[in-house]
């Protein structure tokens, strides 16, 4: 019988790597993702139909009430989305505060009742220059918290940690995945924008691996 482990699926192309490889490891996969209030929804659309395609137990879960508690992110409030470089000091206003610790905690607790012993999630090396919640010393500090905070230890997992977007694609590239699955602009547009941090860190990632992005832009 296949273990079980839960990978928080954003919809992202990151996230939608590491959930094809872990699927690809033989594991009973539950994918989760979170409604937290961002501006837009396409990337759920985009992560519920990636779990349809590859037949993997899928959850949704609405937490935007939480955004009474964590404003102030042009993710969640009436800010503007910044343009430019993904490692630019501009890009911080894109933090969420807290929010993969929020998640994190709440996938290892859906680790527990569903007595699987994993949590995978997609933080890589790009992200650690702008977001504390991707560096290795907070995923260190969450999975020794995940290990003892109840009475099954839950082991987080975040298989590109060290690597950036770029060697990211390139694994995903050798497994054949179609990342038009994807979606990765800060904005919710009908085309990604091509400006905001995430769609030139996308770009960059495609262009430095000799490929075209399947997303149509701006």
């Amino acid at each position: 019988m296949a273990q079980k482990v839960v990978v928080i699926f954003s919809g992202g192309m990151d996230s939608f790597t590491v959930l094809n490889k872990v699927v690809r490891q033989g594991y009973e996969v539950f994918a989760l993702s979170f409604d937290y209030g961002q501006r837009h929804k396409k990337e759920l659309e985009f992560a519920a139909s990636a779990c349809a395609n590859l037949g993997v137990h899928h959850k949704i879960v609405d937490i935007s009430a939480i955004n009474q508690l964590v404003g102030g992110s042009s993710l969640t409030s009436d800010i503007d989305i910044p343009e430019g470089h993904y490692e630019e000091d501009s890009m911080k206003s894109t933090v969420v505060p807290n929010r993969n610790m929020i998640l994190l905690s709440m996938a290892v607790g859906y680790a527990v009742s569903l007595e699987a012993n994993k949590v995978f999630y997609g933080a890589h090396s790009g992200d650690h220059a702008i977001y504390p919640d991707c560096r290795p010393e907070f995923v260190q500090k969450m999975n020794d918290v995940s290990k003892i905070a109840n009475y099954e230890p839950v082991e987080i997992i975040s298989p590109y940690l060290n690597d950036s977007k770029i060697a990211i694609l390139t694994d995903g590239l050798k497994m054949g995945l179609d990342y038009s699955q994807t979606w990765t602009c800060y904005n919710g547009r009908e085309k990604s924008c091509g400006k905001c941090g995430a769609c030139q860190e996308r770009l960059e990632a495609f262009k430095l691996n000799n490929s075209v992005d399947p997303l149509e832009y701006e």
